[in-house]
C-alpha cells in the first residue's frame, strides 16, 4: 500500500477528513469506538490480526486471515462497524456484549468464520469475506470484556455469533507464500490463545450527545 508523508494513505485521509469536518481523533480515549480503525494484538503470541489478497488453498478458498509479528504492516488495520441489523454510529463506545463487524481496511472484506477446517490445525477456519464491507451474518462477532465498554488497555475476546467459537491463535506457522505468518482460527474453549488487545490506530471521539451522562475514564495514549 502507498505511503503518504510516512503514513498509510487511508490513515492520512482520515486525519485530513476529521480536521476538515471538525471531528476529533480520540488518541486520548481509553475505550474503542465505532468507526475506529485499529490493529488487534493476540497477547499470547504477540501477533497482530492480518489479512491480504491471498486465498486459502483448501477449505473455503476465501481470503486468508493470519497473525503477523510486524508492527508497521498496513494490512493489519481493521475498521470497527455495526451489523446489518444494528447500526453502530461513529464515535459510539463499543459495549461489552455488543455484536460488531471488523472490516479489513485494505481489501474491504469482513472478518468471517464458518465450519470449514483451518488448514494447519484443523480448528474452525477464519477468513475475510464480502465486498466493500458487505458480506453476511457469518461476519458478526460479539465483544467479550469485563466492564461496560471495550477498553483499549483491556484483554478481550471475540466470539463468533453464529458458531460461538472464539477468535484464536495457537502458534502454527505457514510456509510459502506467507512464510512465518501464524494461523488464525476459531475455537470453542476460552483460553490465553483467544485474548486480544486494541493497539495502533485512529479512534473516533464521541460527541457530547453520544456520551450523554455516561462517565468514561480517559487516559492519554500515543497514535
Amino acid at each position: 500500500m502507498d505511503n503518504c508523508l510516512g503514513l498509510p494513505c487511508f490513515l492520512l485521509s482520515a486525519v485530513l477528513f476529521s480536521c476538515m469536518c471538525g471531528l476529533s481523533l480520540g488518541t486520548e480515549l481509553s475505550f474503542v469506538t465505532c468507526g475506529s480503525v485499529l490493529k488487534l494484538l493476540n497477547i499470547k503470541h504477540n501477533v497482530r490480526l492480518h489479512s491480504h489478497d491471498v486465498r486459502y488453498g483448501s477449505g473455503s478458498g476465501q481470503q486468508s486471515v493470519t497473525g503477523v509479528t510486524s508492527v508497521e504492516d498496513s494490512n493489519s488495520y481493521w475498521s470497527v462497524r455495526g451489523t446489518a441489523d444494528a447500526v453502530c454510529h461513529r464515535g459510539t463506545p463499543v459495549k461489552c456484549g455488543q455484536t460488531i463487524r471488523l472490516m479489513h481496511v485494505n481489501t474491504g472484506r469482513n472478518l468471517h468464520s464458518h465450519y470449514f477446517a483451518s488448514p494447519l490445525s484443523s480448528n474452525q477456519e477464519v477468513s475475510a469475506f464480502g465486498e466493500e464491507g458487505e458480506g453476511d451474518h457469518l461476519d458478526e462477532w460479539t465483544v467479550q470484556c469485563g466492564g461496560s465498554v471495550w477498553k483499549r488497555e483491556e484483554a478481550v475476546r471475540f466470539r463468533h455469533k453464529a458458531t460461538e467459537a472464539l477468535l484464536s491463535v495457537t502458534g502454527e506457522q505457514y510456509g510459502r507464500p506467507i512464510h512465518g505468518q501464524r494461523e488464525v482460527h476459531a475455537m470453542t474453549g476460552a483460553s490465553q490463545h483467544s485474548l486480544w488487545k486494541a493497539m495502533e490506530g485512529i479512534f473516533m471521539k464521541p460527541s457530547e450527545s453520544t456520551m450523554g451522562s455516561q462517565d468514561y475514564s480517559h487516559v492519554h495514549t500515543e497514535f
